[in-house]
């Protein structure tokens, strides 16, 4: 009996923890069972370390502690922490982790603030005492629990260390007020204790897939560069993450440690030789071409330091970019950690939060000034802004999804919708899939870090190189194509019971006749090319008909080609159905 209970304790035991801890082996990251993991992941940022440029409040205030102060003076200091127990509440939930899962996700980067889990050093009392606050680590324990559920790895990722860990002070919430972490011995004792209290929590978590342990330093020691991209020694950072290691080491030896360069994450200068057995290198990449040039150094640096390296951090570009990135980085065996989850209004990302008029109003207010709205009008939209971090009140981009999971895998299209015909087909709601294959578009990515360019003119509802923006259409979805491109085309899918032929209306605005286009199955043009007349203006919509338009049973797929552009797209509607014979017969 005795052994056959013994039995059951180890097979419940493998049964739990059977992937073992993520590790290192040799340049490659491997689970407990000798498996090769590639970590597809996003941050959770703006959770417990917001950013302005996510809330959109960049123009008036980055940090956190900026924003929050702008909030303290419109609502009160009691009004303000309720906002924040709301926005933390819904911020991330078991149903956002379920639903990265079930979108393909296998590990999750959680940007900590480290003043969720203890004091900053100015309000301990006993000075080199450490505090430690419940919340933080009730929301990753909480976490933890929901990324388990789903067999998903969560990697901790300091992003707020104390004192800030940057001059860019929107990224660590650094206040210029106060000691950085550079110039302050006692924000470094606080963030190696804090580590080691994590690491003790943690230690035999398996669910837990490492320590990020300091998000994109950027801090000049010698160099004259602010962020230190010109620095060739970098010891103070060496030195600290060294230190960090060596105290997680004594009470954690199973989890893997990544550890970030200077310059944002990518200056390893003076960084190398490495010191431990169990470490990766995370590199960041935005904004940059996705050739193997790109990640040349780190692809040296794995080989000469055999060592794993990590895509910790990237995003904020557009779908193109997104599935050039990670084709490139999984041809080449390196786990990604996309950026970010949830963001007010986004275009590039899994998700969008709504934006509302009330909260475009303080916006409006903290960046002009003028009359200040008041604390229950204030309350009220902030309130409101927190209600649409719920999952359930998001929109969901599934074109970005697709573009970071399917369409890494293949170039076969995918319907965005289902279209009904007779009925309207809505120009923004052409296929799924990659430019080329779905649509054509002339400008679809932002190599530039630099200089910003913009992929979707329009800036709404799609990430792909196509120009959508907000339609003022007396019948729409909400939106139209629009800075069409001479040869750019778009494609939709449809699927009919029988043959019929179809008349066709077009809905476009332009400011110029001369806009030409025709359409086109698999096997070549079916309609003649029409010429659009001048609509009246950009915002002045006309309907043109194609007349007799044949579609045969099954799938076809329709393309709209625009031989010459300088219009808008609003709609297709494909109406009077009748049958090939029938329509042959009329025109006898």
């Amino acid at each position: 009996m005795k052994n056959l209970l013994l039995l059951f304790i180890i097979l419940m035991s493998f049964s739990s923890f059977g992937q073992g801890y993520l590790h290192r082996n040799g340049q490659k990251i491997e689970d407990g069972n000798g498996k090769n993991i590639v970590l597809r992941g996003l941050g959770l940022g703006g959770w417990m370390i917001q950013e302005g440029y996510m809330l959109k409040t960049d123009a008036a205030a980055g940090p956190q502690h900026v924003i929050k102060q702008k909030i303290t003076d419109l609502i009160g200091v009691e009004n303000t922490e309720e906002f924040y127990k709301a926005y933390k509440s819904n911020g991330i939930t078991k149903k956002d982790i379920d639903s990265l899962a079930a979108w393909g996700f296998n590990s999750i980067r959680l940007p900590m603030h480290y003043n969720l889990y203890t004091l900053p050093i100015e309000q301990e009392t006993v000075s080199g005492q450490n505090t430690w606050l419940d919340e933080g680590f009730k929301m990753t324990d909480d976490l933890l629990s929901w990324c388990a559920a789903n067999k998903i790895y969560l990697i901790l990722d300091l992003h707020g260390a104390p004192g800030g860990q940057g001059h860019d002070a929107n990224i660590s919430d650094y206040d210029t007020t106060k000691p950085s972490l550079w110039e302050s011995l006692a924000n470094q004792d606080k963030m190696v204790a804090f580590w080691k209290k994590l690491a003790s929590r943690y230690k035999d978590s398996p669910w837990i897939g490492g320590y990020d342990i300091i998000n994109e330093p950027n801090w000049n020691f010698t160099g004259t560069n602010l962020n230190g991209c010109d620095e060739t020694s970098n010891a103070p950072l060496r030195a600290l993450q060294v230190r960090i290691t060596e105290t997680i080491r004594e009470v954690d030896t199973n989890h893997l440690i990544f550890i970030e360069g200077n310059c944002w994450g990518n200056n390893y200068d003076g960084i190398f030789p490495l010191w431990d057995e169990n470490m990766a290198l995370s590199f960041h990449k935005y904004w940059n071409p996705n050739d193997v040039a790109s990640i040349q150094k780190f692809l040296d640096y794995r080989t000469q330091y055999n060592v794993p390296i990590w895509l910790g951090e990237s995003g904020e570009n557009s779908n193109v970019w997104f599935k050039e990135a990670i084709s490139l980085m999984e041809t080449n065996n390196i786990g990604w950690a996309f950026w970010p989850m949830k963001k007010i209004d986004n275009l590039a990302g899994v998700t969008s939060v709504t934006i509302t008029s009330e909260y475009k109003r303080l916006l409006e207010y903290w960046k002009n000034g003028g009359e200040k709205p008041s604390s229950d009008f204030a309350k009220s939209a902030l309130m409101q802004i927190a209600e649409n971090y719920k999952m359930e009140n998001l929109t969901i981009k599934h074109d970005v999804i697709d573009a970071m999971f399917r369409q890494v895998q293949t170039t076969e299209t995918k319907k965005y919708k289902t279209h009904s015909l007779p009925g309207k087909i809505f120009a923004t709601e052409y296929d799924l899939g990659q430019n080329g294959y779905a649509y054509f578009d002339k400008d679809v990515v932002n190599h530039d870090g630099t200089k910003f360019t913009r992929w979707n003119k329009g800036g709404a509802m799609r990430n792909d190189g196509v120009d959508i923006q907000i339609c003022n259409d007396k019948i729409s979805n909400g939106y139209n194509v629009c800075f069409i491109d001479d040869t750019e085309w778009l494609q939709y899918t449809v699927t009919l019971a029988t043959e019929n032929v179809f008349d066709v209306d077009i809905r476009y605005s332009n400011n110029a006749a001369g806009g030409k286009f025709y359409l086109e199955d698999e096997n070549g043009k079916i309609t003649q090319t029409i010429t659009l007349p001048f609509s009246g203006g950009a915002a002045k919509w006309k309907t043109v008909t194609l007349k007799n338009v044949a579609l045969k049973q099954g799938v076809n797929k329709i393309k709209v080609r625009f031989e010459k552009g300088n219009f808008n797209l609003n709609f297709l509607e494909f109406k009077n159905p009748r049958t090939l014979a029938k329509d042959l017969k009329n025109n006898e």
